[in-house]
């Protein structure tokens, strides 16, 4: 309770009186002492709440009376670079390293004013000089002090082996391994972090951090299996420790152990704040599945959490295609093009959707526009043509592939539809040979063909000619 009123508080007592004795001691109304630590109390307290002048008047009268005082030189320091004031800042600094030049908070200032100042180098030799003086937390302090200078002038490779010295001096500092589990992805130094993490776990074999960096160096070589089985060390420490759950989920999903996956990341959902992603990554390990309907309700679990993303409303809508849903599909992929007009690849779905339907004119209206979305794009000229044929329009379906040669060239795809638009049309030889032609050039894209129209195999001489150039398989020995 007395954390939300303070002045209930013991504390807030004695530094309101302090603040009087201080106010009265400027307006001269009191002849009363205060001592260096109070004088420090004060000067803290104002810098806390902001006030800036108060604080730099109290350091001044309290180096008056105690000029000898490194402690208050550094307060003074602190104040005048919040203030900007670079240079007063390092004079004031280097009086408090002739008085004590032990005090770890005058090379963090120090370091602080380099770097205001953009001399960086400068504030690496500062730091750089100073952890081989010290020891125990005060190097720790500033090895990690190090690191965030060099992440500052951009060298990245020197903040991991900073981080590395860090943990070889402290291997249980938890900013140190939060760190470097980033810089390790970062840097890509996976096999050096393996080693690093081994040797903290053999000396510390219930550091779950370490565990856990030990996993996601592992993950960053593709070594699933033994990312999982560090992360299962990390959970077995900290059967709470919700990132484990994560990064193994996601090691599943790469290993397509996807029940798997589901179980780890549900367990994410029982111990950490609900998020999009883990609903999303749940739903794409039920649509690998092919259990649509679940996949659909996690879907829809990611989209209340994240109502602007596009591609959770179009995941939904993929998901009904996948149990020819039609109608359905299509509202869902309308609210994704609602979301995002420009995207040619929802705009092919929802045109292929109404084909599945014979609404033929709104099928091509949708297929055209991802094509002027994406001119470059062979496919998206493919779905197009084959709307075009699938609705009739041959003779448009062969404009609109004489387009999309002059566009992206000649695809061995493009033979097998003039092909098939020429066999369609009654222009059997013809169709015959280009399709030879193409069976010849590109066996495997003769699919594409058979997609857009089944019943081409039933036209004379067709299947003859597949049958010819059918791949033979080869038996296993």
């Amino acid at each position: 309770m007395n954390q939300d009123f303070p002045f209930l508080n013991d504390d807030f007592e004695e530094i309101r009186d302090l603040l009087q004795q201080f106010e009265n001691l400027k307006s001269g109304q009191s002849h009363s002492f205060l001592d260096e630590d109070s004088f420090e109390l004060i000067i803290d307290y104002y810098d806390e709440h902001d006030e800036l002048p108060n604080a730099m008047q109290a350091a001044e009268l309290a180096i008056e009376q105690f000029p000898y005082s490194s402690t208050l030189l550094l307060k003074k320091a602190n104040l005048l670079i919040e203030s900007k004031k670079y240079q007063e800042a390092m004079e004031l600094l280097e009086k408090a390293a002739i008085l004590d030049s032990t005090d770890i908070n005058l090379y963090i200032l120090q370091t602080d004013v380099y770097l205001a100042m953009n001399q960086h180098q400068k504030a690496a030799a500062l730091l750089e000089e100073q952890i081989s003086v010290f020891d125990g937390d005060d190097k720790t302090e500033l090895l990690l002090e190090l690191a965030d200078v060099y992440d500052d002038c951009e060298e990245f490779d020197k903040v991991f082996e900073c981080l590395k010295l860090t943990l070889e001096h402290a291997p249980n500092n938890e900013e140190a391994l939060h760190k470097i589990c980033f810089w390790t992805e970062f840097t890509g130094r996976n096999e050096e972090s393996i080693r690093l993490h081994t040797g903290i776990i053999n000396e510390h074999p219930y550091n779950q951090l370490a565990w856990f960096n030990l996993g996601t160096a592992y993950q960053g070589l593709k070594l699933y299996e033994k990312a999982i089985d560090a992360y299962q060390y990390a959970i077995v420490i900290d059967e709470k420790f919700d990132y484990a759950y994560r990064n193994m989920g996601d090691a599943f999903i790469r290993l397509r152990k996807y029940a798997d996956a589901i179980d780890v990341l549900k367990k994410h959902l029982e111990i950490a704040k609900p998020e999009d992603v883990i609903y999303e990554a749940i739903g794409h390990c039920y649509d690998r599945q092919k259990k649509y309907t679940q996949a659909r309700y996690y879907y829809r679990k990611a989209s209340h959490l994240s109502p602007s993303n596009d591609k959770l409303y179009y995941k939904i809508g993929a998901a009904y295609i996948m149990e020819n849903n039609w109608e359905n599909a299509i509202k869902s992929i309308l609210s994704a093009i609602k979301i995002n007009k420009n995207n040619a690849e929802y705009l092919m779905a929802l045109g292929n959707c109404y084909m599945e339907l014979d609404r033929h004119k709104e099928a091509l209206i949708h297929l055209l526009a991802a094509v002027r979305l994406r001119p470059a794009s062979a496919n998206t000229w493919l779905e197009f043509i084959a709307g075009l044929y699938r609705s009739g329009f041959y003779e448009e379906a062969m404009t609109q592939l004489e387009a999309a040669t002059r566009k992206v060239g000649q695809k061995p795809v493009f033979l097998y539809c003039k092909a098939a638009i020429s066999i369609a049309t009654g222009q059997h030889k013809e169709g015959l040979l280009l399709l030879e032609n193409a069976l010849q050039e590109s066996p495997k894209y003769l699919k594409k063909m058979l997609v857009i129209d089944p019943t081409l195999l039933q036209y004379p001489g067709v299947l003859e000619l597949v049958s010819k150039y059918k791949p033979v398989r080869k038996r296993k020995k």
